[in-house]
């Protein structure tokens, strides 16, 4: 039994607005057998994409290697665009070493409220994936029940938009108030994706006008409204 540790702290200031929240990266992070092209940082694994989207909206010209200068290139990107990472999953057990989210056990999740409320800033939650099982958003909808916060539906359309209010208490009168977050559940930049959108039909109507349209394209397309 593979025990598989998150290797990387959530990555948050006092400026946070937007939080990333995933689960765990590919086990190599966690033992440090890092590929050529992978970063030593949240969302490192060159064939997650996540980074590659980014670097395509905003043209970043970012490095794809396990140098110091890559790290740092994301971190600048982040802290300039008040973005935050919190995955929500702090460890699991796999009999399987590799990525997938169905193949954790004994999972042990991050106190993302605990965050929020730590962080008075932040008001989005960017779920990386859906609420299919032991994706981020189906361990967030646990961990809320906790705290006995429930999810308001915004949009049904893909990426669905939630909502859910957070009491706090204010420092000057000391009375509990609702704090609106809003929650976007985009599409995996996992290629296990490519499957659920290619069968969307914005996407079938995009590449039936455009059949050089891709689903890389439709996650630069879906991304760049967030990021």
């Amino acid at each position: 039994m593979f025990k598989h540790q998150h290797p990387y702290p959530p990555f948050i200031n006092k400026t946070t607005k937007k939080l990333i929240v995933g689960t765990l990266p590919p086990p190599r992070f966690s033992t440090g057998d890092l590929l050529d092209k992978d970063v030593d940082f949240c969302y490192g694994s060159y064939y997650n994409s996540l980074w590659l989207f980014i670097d395509k909206i905003h043209n970043l010209k970012l490095r794809y290697d396990n140098s110091k200068e890559a790290i740092q290139q994301r971190k600048t990107f982040l802290i300039q665009h008040n973005i935050g990472v919190c995955d929500i999953v702090e460890s699991c057990e796999r009999t399987k070493i590799d990525a997938s989210d169905l193949g954790m056990t004994n999972i042990k999740l991050r106190d993302v409220i605990g965050y929020l409320k730590q962080y008075p800033t932040i008001d989005t939650l960017l779920f990386t994936g859906g609420n299919s099982k032991n994706g981020p958003e189906y361990f967030f909808r646990k961990h809320i029940k906790d705290y006995n916060i429930k999810m308001e539906l915004v949009s049904k359309d893909t990426p669905k938009i939630h909502q859910f209010k957070l009491p706090v208490i204010t420092r000057n009168t000391k009375e509990s108030v609702d704090r609106i977050i809003k929650t976007v559940s985009l599409t995996s930049s996992s290629g296990a994706a490519n499957i659920s959108i290619g069968s969307n039909p914005l996407y079938k109507q995009l590449k039936a006008k455009n059949p050089d349209f891709n689903t890389f394209d439709f996650r630069v397309m879906q991304y760049s409204e967030f990021f």
